[in-house]
């Protein structure tokens, strides 16, 4: 066995583990709470699952990138979509930005205490007039002597509610459109930030998901990451790990709903035989199954062309656009042949159907997929 295969199946045992025994017995209860207590990051932390693929320097565990993407989908597969979503901005957005676009001081700063769980970070785009147009956002951050002053709004914030670190998109130049857009890192402790209430969701409730105020927030120069005016050349340089994060989660989650759909309808009874010997349910398992093979074959080789640094936004944008819609479809599909015990709480299904359902909508619609797509085939 290699070195890379035995990595794999020691993190994978240990993601497993840790899955089984802190979350698990938990999950229920913060779903219907709609909070993840705080303390889970913590426990994630201690565990090794913050920063797998960071440097060893600020003290991650410097494991393979694939093994990164391994823990969002094995919390997909067991039905733990609020959890991924918030894991995947956590420690993999977030931390990525840092250490690709902060200077040694901001990555000595922040990413040993994210890495622990000591922070917890979030990532502020999207503004309630401004949602996949980012070049439309009117968030300002005002340079002074002082520091930027910024004032704003941002809405759909995932860890929103409970995030010490926020990366702020701000229009340090108004009126330069996407070329006036800068990052900024926002210790959420600071005068002038303030969250509203947590936003109710139709699924992945143990996600937070908040919005965020900024009223005249003074930050330092130095909470600038990278350079003024480059934040939406960044945003495009980091979405191809998010959206790989997104695939990750599509494919477990459709993976854990095709298990437990098969485990059913091999015990279900309907008009004197088991629903898995009816031929419509064996030929929608059958075309649910051959689209997650295709679905796991094209992450995967998006995530070996990311690694060679050549995935571009268009590889991202069909990975982003396929993968998610499968999953919404074949969550429909998987509910439906558990018929109206699909349509309850009691059975896992109905959730994997509703937190599906945000997978086509954040991290760039599939109606922008589609855009970024043609313009990759026919220019603007």
């Amino acid at each position: 066995m290699s070195g890379h295969q035995e990595d794999t199946e020691l993190f994978h045992s240990m993601i497993n583990r840790v899955l089984d025994t802190e979350i698990a017995p938990f999950y229920e209860e913060w779903e219907e709470k709609a909070a993840i207590p705080r303390t889970l990051w913590h426990t994630l932390g201690q565990a090794g699952m913050l920063g797998i693929d960071m440097p060893e320097e600020y003290g991650g565990a410097a494991a393979s990138f694939e093994i990164s993407q391994l823990a969002i989908e094995e919390m997909a597969r067991k039905g733990f979509g609020g959890l991924a979503s918030g894991y995947n901005i956590h420690a993999n957005i977030v931390m990525p930005y840092i250490l690709h676009l902060g200077s040694e001081e901001q990555k000595r700063r922040y990413l040993p205490d994210m890495i622990s769980g000591r922070i917890l970070s979030a990532i502020a785009m999207t503004e309630p007039g401004a949602g996949s147009d980012l070049a439309a956002m009117r968030t300002t951050a005002r340079r002074t002597d002082e520091g930027y002053v910024i004032n704003g709004a941002k809405v759909f914030i995932t860890n929103g509610l409970q995030a010490e670190l926020v990366i702020v998109c701000a229009k340090t130049d108004p009126d330069a459109g996407a070329k006036g857009v800068s990052l900024f890192l926002v210790d959420t402790g600071l005068p002038g930030f303030s969250r509203g209430k947590g936003i109710r969701k139709i699924g992945q409730h143990a996600s937070d998901t908040a919005e965020l105020f900024f009223s005249d927030l003074v930050v330092p120069h130095d909470a600038l990451l990278g350079e003024e005016g480059r934040g939406f050349a960044y945003l495009m340089q980091e979405l191809p790990r998010e959206r790989l994060g997104v695939g990750a989660q599509a494919v477990g989650a459709t993976e854990g709903v095709l298990a437990i759909t098969l485990d059913y309808v091999q015990q279900r009874q309907a008009f004197g035989q088991r629903i898995a010997d009816f031929q419509n349910t064996r030929f929608k398992l059958a075309e649910a199954r051959a689209r997650l093979e295709m679905a796991r074959a094209y992450l995967n080789q998006c995530i070996a062309k990311y690694l060679k640094g050549e995935m571009g936004p268009t590889d991202a944008a069909i990975l982003k656009l396929m993968l998610t819609e499968m999953q919404c479809d074949i969550a429909n599909e998987c509910l439906q042949l558990f018929g109206g015990y699909g349509y309850t709480l009691e059975y896992p299904v109905s959730r994997f159907f509703v937190d599906a359902r945000v997978q086509t909508i954040y991290a760039g619609t599939s109606e922008i997929m589609k855009e970024v797509i043609a313009r990759s085939m026919l220019g603007k």
